[in-house]
């Protein structure tokens, strides 16, 4: 009898998630709103509350991370990682100032304490890349000249996540400063001997890996990943980092043919993690938590656009491609989730899950939206100011005076078509 009403119910949430997709697919938004919401519906305080699958669902959920990770690392390869390292290492730590630091605020303000506020900063400084690639190829926009900035940004926030996880769960778990240190030292040491033998040897790992049976590759990859994902977690590091450095290790037909194959299996996990964190999250606790929410995803939506012009700026893009470039960073999505999963795991603060959840499913609407409309916005804004202005400029003429000229303030070059971009626009989906 338990097992008929768990084929049932884990039956009715992956038929709900198809027909939710669907729904999305049919409108091009994200899908992970709608899954949250499932979630809410189906948890604590729900319309209709789980119980026989809840504990699958927990593991499906944890693979759904371990495989959102994997397939990010799929689509670097070591040496595109130290690239952009060492090139846009500045926007990175604009990003995270601007980003992080609102959500830190913000916790604090609340009276949440230190360790949440490490959390908060998280969930406010990381984008979507899922979104923000499916955007922008629907806006048509993986040729522009913006478009490297902002992979580049959103690839230095992956590196930052093999740090920052490893981090939080030494945090979380509450071990002390040493404990802590030891943990943060394994996880950059591992990290950086990762990135070395994918650099110097990447070829004979892929080689190892390699088959020409796609069942076979399967099950090496996922099960190699699934491995030393549980062996970072052992070591306190993080699972999701041992499955993203699994990820950066593979390159070549190897990378490709993994992506391929397990493209939809992460599909599907990510679906059922989604849920679980709204299974975690009574509804009723998200009112008390929306005005912080809002007032967070405005300050936060802001930040981002401003993080955006800067490095569109630095790269001498034009204006309305800074714009541009800001717009698109705005959605947050998955790994917002996850970090604040691991902090609703440990059982931190009580707020912050609903607070995330109330955050995320605003910024996931809006991202879109920013994407497409900051450019033609600002552009009209700036127009209006100059009409405006043409009086003053009129009698400052008559008076003798002749004004600096815009382009010499502000240089705008021309907008042309990259010649290429990162996997991360063409491979990334949600």
């Amino acid at each position: 009898m338990h097992s008929a009403v768990f084929l049932i119910e884990f039956g009715a949430i992956i038929l709900a998630l198809g027909l939710l997709g669907r729904f999305a697919g049919r409108f091009r938004f994200s899908p992970i709103p709608l899954y949250l919401l499932a979630g809410l519906a189906f948890g604590e305080g729900g319309l209709l509350p789980l119980g026989a699958s809840e504990e699958f669902v927990a593991i499906g959920a944890e693979i759904g991370v371990i495989l959102l990770l994997l397939m990010l690392g799929l689509e670097y390869t070591a040496s595109d990682l130290v690239s952009n390292l060492k090139t846009q290492y500045p926007a990175g730590l604009v990003d995270c100032a601007f980003n992080a630091l609102p959500g830190a605020a913000a916790a604090l303000l609340m009276g949440w304490g230190p360790v949440a506020a490490v959390v908060l900063a998280g969930v406010t400084w990381i984008s979507s890349s899922g979104v923000i690639a499916k955007v922008l190829g629907d806006l048509g926009r993986v040729g522009n000249r913006e478009t490297p900035v902002i992979l580049s940004i959103l690839v230095l926030e992956d590196l930052a996540m093999a740090v920052y996880l490893p981090i939080i769960t030494a945090l979380l778990a509450g071990v002390g400063w040493a404990a802590g240190g030891v943990t943060l030292a394994i996880a950059l040491g591992a990290a950086g001997l990762v990135l070395f033998l994918a650099v110097r040897y990447g070829r004979h790992i892929s080689r190892f890996v390699s088959s020409d049976d796609p069942e076979k590759l399967l099950l090496v990859v996922l099960g190699l990943t699934i491995l030393v994902a549980g062996i970072a977690q052992q070591l306190q590091v993080s699972a999701a980092v041992g499955a993203f450095l699994v990820g950066i290790a593979l390159s070549g037909e190897v990378a490709e043919g993994a992506h391929s194959l397990l493209l939809p299996l992460r599909d599907l996990f990510a679906a059922v993690f989604f849920v679980f964190f709204g299974l975690h999250t009574d509804p009723a606790s998200i009112p008390p938590v929306l005005l912080p929410a809002l007032a967070l995803a405005v300050v936060t939506a802001c930040t981002k656009i401003a993080t955006g012009y800067w490095a569109a700026r630095r790269a001498k893009i034009s204006v309305k491609g800074r714009w541009r470039a800001g717009g698109a960073l705005v959605a947050r999505g998955e790994f917002s989730i996850v970090i604040a999963g691991l902090a609703v795991t440990a059982g931190i603060e009580p707020r912050l899950g609903p607070l995330a959840t109330a955050y995320v499913l605003i910024l996931v609407i809006v991202g879109p939206l920013t994407a497409r409309f900051t450019e033609p916005v600002a552009m009209r804004v700036s127009r209006w100011r100059n009409r405006g202005d043409a009086p003053a400029a009129a009698v400052t003429a008559g008076a003798g005076i002749v004004p600096a000229p815009r382009d010499a303030q502000d240089p705008v070059v021309p907008e042309a078509e990259a010649h290429g971009t990162s996997g991360r626009a063409s491979n990334s989906s949600s």
